[in-house]
């Protein structure tokens, strides 16, 4: 993965204000166009805890379409970075690059545990990790974190836009007929049409895609 996984940043940031700065210094960079090629190998993201100041960081790599388990990774790494909401990529991305590093099969596409678009910056975990990997990437999310939708029909497949200030950021989208929508927003190099294609094809008996199924179990493992 050293092709496409590269070291942490160095002016990886210390304070609030200066995460903030890079936000708006790359969600410039964000591509919101299909830049995807063949989709092989699909990859969930997870993050959790590891004791009261370290982290925890899971990827699962799955083909595509017949999501069967052809890769997995696991890194640790101390908490550098402070709990801020609208922050959390600060915390959770350099035990992710850590986990990317140790793939033997490089994913074409990231399905990241959290927002992409829609984040009040527009630059969520999914866009920030897309940008510093150069693999295309996706945000689905659990729980709402900006914007508005219409209410959805109860039919799997159904979504409508997530709206932020006038703004289309997402969609929530119902992946299981009679369940909570999950929050879709794009992270970078694909469009919001396919990214709710991908969600959906990853999603075939549950709420939550077998991406994100994998990681979590990886991420809460011993």
């Amino acid at each position: 993965m050293n092709s496409v996984c590269p070291a942490i940043p160095r002016a990886w940031p210390n304070t609030p204000g200066e995460a903030i700065a890079i936000q708006y210094r790359l969600r410039n960079q964000v591509v919101a166009e299909d830049r995807l090629g063949v989709v092989r190998y699909v990859a969930g993201l997870d993050v959790g805890p590891v004791g009261a100041a370290g982290v925890r960081a899971a990827v699962a790599v799955l083909t595509f379409p017949d999501l069967r388990m052809a890769d997995q990774a696991v890194a640790r790494r101390p908490v550098t970075f402070p709990y801020v909401p609208g922050l959390l990529s600060f915390r959770e991305i350099p035990a992710l690059l850590d986990a990317l590093d140790k793939l033997g099969v490089v994913p074409d596409l990231l399905l990241c545990d959290g927002q992409g678009l829609a984040h009040p910056r527009r630059f969520g975990l999914a866009c920030h990790l897309g940008i510093l990997t150069g693999i295309p990437s996706i945000g689905v999310a659990k729980s709402l974190l900006v914007g508005e939708h219409a209410p959805l029909p109860h039919a799997r497949g159904s979504w409508r836009p997530l709206v932020d200030k006038g703004e289309v950021v997402g969609a929530a989208l119902r992946t299981r007929a009679g369940t909570a929508p999950v929050f879709v927003s794009i992270g970078h190099k694909i469009s919001l049409a396919t990214a709710i294609d991908y969600v959906l094809a990853c999603s075939p008996n549950y709420r939550l895609p077998e991406t994100t199924r994998a990681a979590h179990r990886l991420a809460s493992g011993p």
